[in-house]
């Protein structure tokens, strides 16, 4: 109670109020303050009538006790009469509100006695709720439980029937499969084959349940009677389609000949498409069943092992219906291209491209499964290739054929069709590469004894070395070709002009027949005809050109390691073969014919080998037996130390002694270099000699120190001889007889045989250098030795007199040889310009 009266004084506190009110509440108290105010006026008035009537009563009383006042008493009283009517009359007001605040105290004493009885109904309530709630409370729980109780024994008897449905069906499977009518193909079997695959896997994973084991025994019985069903289908599916390509019994019965039949399987290309039609026949019935076995034999070994099983008999059946037709094929091929070998290696290798292809597409329009056993079967059916073509291989002595062959192998078949396609062409590719390999032997083989015979052991003819003649003959041949041409031009040109004021006939058949003599002319038009003969490729020397042919065959055809051994050893049996070519040209005409011959087909085969891009570098091996003799004698030094634990001789001289293995780079191109460079030099010294002989003899006599220790009756004569400026002014003038004779036939024959200004000019370079260094030589051993008079009588001339000799004789013979060039270019421009104006 005391708590109630508290908070209703805290009700309506300015800070911390228990129930604060609101603007609007505010506003209506005040508004509720002025109306009670109103009613407290008009209840004044009221108040004062009453108060009136108070006093009244007083004054009565008064007047009705007593009109005076005798005693001290009845003025108290009288005082406390008019205090009270004094009270009456001025607080009044008060007095009501007093009135009013009891009344309302009381109406708050009898609330909270309400409030008080309320709040005990209430508490009494409260703990009777709680009551009712925890047995709720407690029903609820039990209800859930007993619910949860249910689904889990719902969901037992469900797993139960489950469970038990696993096993009850493993006899109807079993009576199923029994059934003699059942197909591999129907509805029912994929769905029993599927029921097995499934409570396998349920028993597998449920193996503690009992008598599991025994029904997996049970549905692994029947996996494999599905299992025998499926392949024994496929099998007969198989064995149908083979028997109806290789017993045709039944077309016979179908209104075709056995004869025409006959006929039919001996063409190739119509078997093999009878043979791809009766298998994709089978295709729709086969390809559901083994799609279905693919699709297990992820997870599956027994199916795994199904699907290799039928891939392997798929292959047998494909292999006894190909193998047969395969051969028959190569066979004919090989009877139609019997004398042809590259047509016979093209044609047969396109039959098993083509086969193989076509089997590649064939065994996976049926499985979809990769196959080991695909590539070794592919192989073996391209060893009817391999055994057909090698035994023809390797009897051929050709070398254009085997190098045709071989290209033929390496890049038709190998990087244009294998390469391209090598997933379903590794047989064939492998096959192919066997065949190339055998070629690629024999090929070397061959040209091992082509070179050994061809160009080591070849005997020149006297038309091989007849030079200079076949050089001068063929450049008379192409004269009289050129002057020939220039008449025929000239001929031409005169007939036009005959014919222009002819018809409009005439001038066609003129134009006409100028456009035929222009496609009918010869062929050395084409050709380089004012190069030198030399520079033709049938005037090379044979072993140079054989050479040169056989590398270019072996380059495109074997191995990089292989073409290399082979073309140094070639090109060594080249070069010998020209020096040899060399010397027998020097005996027959003259040692310059020979050295310029040596030079041309040097840079030829130079020339020639550049563009093979390959490293003509060859590692050889050799033993190195020089320590073993310093070995020898410390061992007989150290005899002492022969059977020593320490410092053992004889072991020293096993480990200092052993031979060593050196490593040589031989560089066929450096060894054509050198052989160049010398022939080059000795042609140069030669040319030198030839031009000079006279005084460089000269001065080795003047040089030689035998002369200065000769017999002193000699030395009279020599010193008379060497100061005699007539005997030196003679040799001085044969010397430049011979560079005024000599020289000009030189260069005519280094034209003829080098047919390169820049080649001719390097080479000439130092000839003048040489023969301008002599003649400096004897120009300073004359300055020292005789006197002006004696130098005028020799009349040597001077280095640089010699240097514009040599070189103006150079100049003449150059400008000669264009000058003439340019007379038949510009009577040929001629002719040409008459004919377009004409």
């Amino acid at each position: 109670m005391d708590n109630i009266s508290i908070n209703l004084t805290k009700w309506d506190l300015t800070e911390n109020a228990l129930a604060p009110l609101s603007q609007l509440q505010k506003t209506k108290i005040n508004n509720l303050e002025e109306a009670i105010l109103q009613l407290d006026l008009a209840s004044n008035n009221s108040n004062s009538g009453s108060s009136l009537k108070i006093s009244k009563n007083l004054d009565n009383n008064i007047e009705d006790g007593s009109n005076k006042i005798e005693a001290y008493r009845q003025l108290l009283g009288h005082y406390g009469v008019l205090e009270a009517r004094y009270d009456a009359a001025k607080c009044s007001r008060y007095f009501n509100y007093l009135e009013q605040l009891k009344k309302r105290t009381d109406e708050c004493h009898h609330l909270c006695m309400h409030i008080e009885k309320t709040l005990e109904d209430f508490s009494a309530l409260s703990k009777q709720y709680a009551i009712v709630s925890v047995k709720t409370m407690t029903l609820h729980n039990a209800t859930e439980q007993l619910i949860s109780e249910q689904e889990k024994l719902n969901s037992t008897y469900n797993n139960i029937v489950n469970y038990v449905k696993y096993f009850k069906e493993a006899h109807f499977i079993m009576d199923k499969l029994e059934m003699a009518n059942l197909s591999v193909r129907s509805d029912v079997f994929m769905q029993l084959t599927n029921t097995i695959e499934t409570n396998i896997d349920f028993i597998e994973t449920n193996i503690g349940f009992k008598e599991s084991k025994i029904y997996l025994i049970k549905y692994r019985h029947c996996q494999s009677k599905v299992i025998s069903m499926m392949q024994q289908w496929i099998h007969d599916l198989l064995d149908q389609a083979t028997d109806s390509i290789l017993n045709p019994s039944e077309f016979t019965s179908n209104n075709i000949k056995e004869g025409d039949m006959n006929k039919v399987l001996g063409c190739a290309d119509t078997a093999l498409a009878l043979f791809y039609g009766r298998f994709q026949r089978i295709l729709p019935k086969i390809k559901p069943i083994i799609d279905l076995i693919e699709k297990r034999s992820i997870n599956n070994r027994e199916y795994e092992n199904l699907l290799g099983e039928c891939q392997q008999y798929y292959l047998m059946k494909r292999g006894l219906v190909l193998d047969t037709s395969v051969r028959k094929g190569l066979l004919s091929i090989k009877d139609s291209y019997k004398g042809d070998h590259c047509s016979l290696v093209r044609q047969a290798c396109a039959l098993l491209l083509h086969a193989s292809i076509d089997e590649y597409r064939l065994f996976y329009q049926f499985f979809s499964v990769k196959s080991t056993g695909l590539g070794n079967y592919l192989e073996g059916l391209c060893n009817a290739l391999y055994d057909t073509l090698r035994p023809s291989i390797i009897h051929i002595n050709h070398l254009e054929t085997l190098a045709e062959i071989c290209c033929i192998l390496r890049i038709e078949m190998l990087e244009e069709h294998v390469q391209n396609n090598s997933e379903c062409l590794e047989g064939f590719g492998n096959v192919c590469l066997q065949l190339l390999h055998d070629a690629q032997e024999r090929l070397v083989f061959r040209a091992h004894l082509y070179l050994q015979s061809d160009v080591v052991g070849y005997n020149p003819s006297p038309g091989d070395l007849a030079y200079p003649d076949k050089l001068k003959m063929m450049e008379d041949i192409a004269e009289t070709l050129r002057e020939e041409t220039r008449q025929r031009k000239y001929s031409n040109a005169a007939a036009t002009m005959n014919h222009d004021y002819t018809d409009s006939t005439s001038v066609e058949q003129a134009r006409n027949s100028n456009h035929i003599n222009a496609t009918f002319e010869p062929m050395y038009k084409k050709s380089n005809i004012n190069n030198s003969p030399a520079d033709l490729h049938g005037m090379w020397y044979p072993t140079v050109r054989r050479t040169l042919v056989c590398l270019s065959r072996l380059y495109r055809c074997v191995d990089r390691p292989v073409f290399q051994s082979l073309s140094r050893e070639a090109i060594t049996f080249c070069v010998q073969s020209i020096e040899s070519a060399k010397d027998k040209i020097t005996a027959r005409a003259t040692e310059l014919d020979g050295q310029l011959f040596q030079i041309k087909h040097l840079l030829i085969l130079r020339e020639q080998i550049a563009p093979f891009q390959v490293d003509f570098t060859v590692k050889e091996y050799s033993l190195d037996f020089s320590q073993v003799k310093t070995a020898a004698f410390g061992l007989l030094e150290k005899r002492s130390r022969l059977f020593t634990l320490s410092n053992n001789a004889l072991l020293e001289f096993f480990l200092e002694g052993a031979p060593r293995m050196k490593e040589h780079l031989i560089d066929s191109r450096k060894h054509v270099d050198v052989k160049l460079k010398l022939s080059c030099q000795q042609f140069i010294q030669h040319i030198t000699q030839l031009l000079v002989e006279p005084i460089t003899n000269f001065l080795d006599k003047v040089k030689s120190p035998k002369l200065m220790a000769a017999v002193n009756d000699n030395n009279q004569t020599n010193n008379e001889q060497q100061n005699d400026p007539q005997k030196i002014a003679a040799i001085v003038n044969e010397s430049l007889r011979f560079i005024k004779f000599r020289l000009p036939s030189i260069q005519q024959s280094m034209q003829l045989y080098l047919a390169n200004r820049e080649t001719e000019f390097i080479l000439f370079r130092p000839i003048r250098n040489n023969v301008v260094g002599i003649y400096t030589q004897l120009y300073q051993f004359l300055q020292s030795t005789f006197d002006t008079e004696q130098l005028q009588l020799i009349a040597c001339p001077l280095p640089e007199q010699i240097s514009i000799m040599l070189s103006s004789t150079s100049l003449a013979h150059a400008r000669n040889s264009s000058e003439n060039r340019e007379s038949n270019d510009a009577s040929d421009n001629s002719v040409d310009k008459t004919q377009q104006s004409s």
